[in-house]
């Protein structure tokens, strides 16, 4: 019943090109009245390639923030509490490595695990 007492989330599925600006449009979003992340990856970052691998040449950034490490998780998140967020995750086949490194962060905040919500996308076929 718990769903009930809670309004709907909401959220703008964004990703920008780097994990810096995606932070700034994500803050700005929630300064304006959004209750919670959908956060867009690039290609690359969605089907685990380095920015630096040729397979990856003119993806990175292009339709979604690349993550590529827990600092640049980080970066993406800073300043956002996580334990009071709703974040989507449109990852697929890199889902369980990015969910962790989310994880990882909000760890860092000091964050409560069950306070944690949301969802990933793990679609392998993709």
């Amino acid at each position: 019943m718990r769903q009930r007492s809670k309004p709907w989330v909401m959220r703008t599925y964004a990703g920008h090109s780097s994990a810096r600006e995606s932070n700034e449009l994500y803050r700005r979003n929630l300064e304006k009245g959004q209750t919670g992340l959908s956060i867009a990856f690039d290609l690359p970052t969605q089907t685990g390639y380095d920015p630096d691998s040729p397979l990856a040449r003119g993806e990175v950034g292009k339709v979604g923030v690349p993550i590529t490490d827990l600092g640049s998780m980080r970066q993406l998140l800073a300043g956002i509490p996580l334990d009071q967020m709703n974040t989507s995750m449109t990852i697929n086949a890199t889902a369980m490595w990015l969910f962790a490194l989310y994880v990882s962060v909000a760890d860092e905040q000091g964050a409560d695990r069950a306070l944690l919500t949301g969802t990933t996308q793990n679609d392998i076929i993709k």
